[in-house]
């Protein structure tokens, strides 16, 4: 995380003020400014940790606020803990740390033995933008607390940053969904780091979701989740890649060539101005063709096809992940227009049509067909090409990208049972 001290403004204020506030601080208002409120928030938290109380956020203060970005603690047993007691001393719940704990023996706890103890919040922020960092962490923080979770990286972004991959369930059946091609389309990001956390509390509780017992559909499917494909592209729109960092004046050289889109806002592309969505192998060079006559030749904030399929590492990545699965149903989450597309060209995969209607059903999103405009080059184009399985673009929401975070509440309610129903298919 940057450095950060009284004056600083931006996404990581945001996040620092989301973590004093879960620390039982008062950093005021979670507004990205860096004021006095927040300094005394922070000096009182240094104060607290017996860390150099200066007011400035480096290093060891960041190390100190992990746990209230991760949504857990490590305990070293001492002679006499017991569950009950971890759980008092830190404001959690004994069912929480059995949870996180399963090879741990409640009634024969070893003296030096580390506990995982989730604290008593969830982790995935609803109200704030989000950072590559971020999710790196949430991520981390998600596994820990559900050890059913598994993670990995299925690659990395031009700037290397890791493309994480969150997999849950035991069952043959296997579905894929992902979200942010698009960088300015990171709210869907949220959307799927908040799924996995609410099921997979749903799990731990042995809870029913929609009518289905949660164990016993992850008996039967396994469902793997790439919540952000286009990490460097989102830390440029949410102001992580800010002037003066590794990638950003690249970026706004670009962008200057098209001042019509608005900069970072305006931002699709990944870092390097390729689309990643019009970047597969399905009718690319016609995609290309539509671009050009659109006057988009060559990198750009937007709608640049890149200089052959999968030239962008991204794609590339989600790609080759596809290619090592066999995904039954995928789901790449974009926004914009309430809107669910299923096809691709006349290609029409046995199934597709009866499981849109159902996610039509759940959600209030209309079915449609894609526009012809778009319809190459994209992700669930070439799954439905590749495979002639059922594929899906879901549009959330509606408005200006980047949707502000205040639509998330209408938006994740809306996508649930989406996301449910496609776990629950045969």
């Amino acid at each position: 995380m940057q450095t950060l001290r009284e004056g600083a403004t931006g996404v990581n204020v945001q996040i620092l003020q989301t973590a004093l506030k879960r620390a039982g601080e008062n950093p005021g208002e979670i507004d990205g400014e860096f004021g006095p409120m927040t300094r005394r928030a922070v000096l009182a938290f240094q104060s607290r940790e017996g860390i150099e109380k200066d007011g400035i956020v480096g290093r060891v203060t960041w190390s100190r606020l992990e746990p209230y970005l991760t949504g857990y603690v490590l305990h070293t047993v001492s002679r006499g803990d017991s569950f009950y007691r971890i759980a008092q001393r830190y404001s959690t719940t004994v069912s929480a740390i059995r949870t996180a704990n399963p090879y741990l023996n409640p009634l024969n706890l070893q003296v030096g033995s580390l506990v995982v103890v989730p604290l008593a919040f969830e982790v995935v922020p609803t109200d704030i933008p989000l950072t590559s960092e971020l999710v790196e962490l949430i991520v981390k923080g998600l596994v820990m607390r559900f050890p059913f979770l598994r993670s990995e990286s299925a690659g990395k972004s031009v700037l290397g940053r890791d493309l994480y991959v969150i997999r849950m369930g035991e069952g043959e059946r296997e579905v894929f969904y992902n979200a942010t091609h698009h960088a300015n389309e990171w709210i869907t990001t949220t959307v799927l780091l908040k799924y996995v956390e609410d099921i997979a509390g749903a799990y731990a509780e042995g809870e029913n979701v929609m009518g289905q017992n949660v164990r016993e559909l992850f008996r039967n499917v396994t469902m793997y989740v790439m919540p952000l494909v286009n990490p460097d592209g989102m830390d440029v729109v949410t102001g992580d890649i800010s002037a003066g960092m590794p990638g950003y004046s690249e970026a706004k050289q670009i962008a200057d060539r098209y001042p019509s889109v608005r900069f970072p806002l305006g931002w699709k592309a990944n870092i390097e101005g390729t689309d990643l969505n019009l970047n597969y192998p399905a009718g690319w060079e016609i995609a290309k063709q539509i671009k050009a006559a659109q006057g988009i030749k060559a990198p750009a904030p937007r709608d640049y096809v890149g200089e052959e399929p999968l030239s962008a590492p991204e794609s590339r990545a989600v790609y080759d992940f596809t290619l090592a699965h066999d995904f039954s149903l995928v789901i790449a989450y974009h926004t914009q227009g309430m809107e669910i597309y299923w096809r691709y060209l006349d290609y029409q995969p046995e199934g597709a049509l009866a499981i849109g209607k159902k996610f039509e059903r759940v959600s209030g999103y209309r079915l449609k067909l894609t526009p012809p405009q778009s319809s190459y080059a994209g992700y669930k184009d070439w799954f439905i090409l590749e495979y002639n399985r059922p594929g899906y673009t879901v549009e959330a929401g509606r408005g200006t990208n980047p949707l502000p975070i205040s639509q998330f509440p209408g938006i994740y309610r809306d996508n649930f049972g989406i996301l449910t129903t496609g776990l629950m298919q045969p």
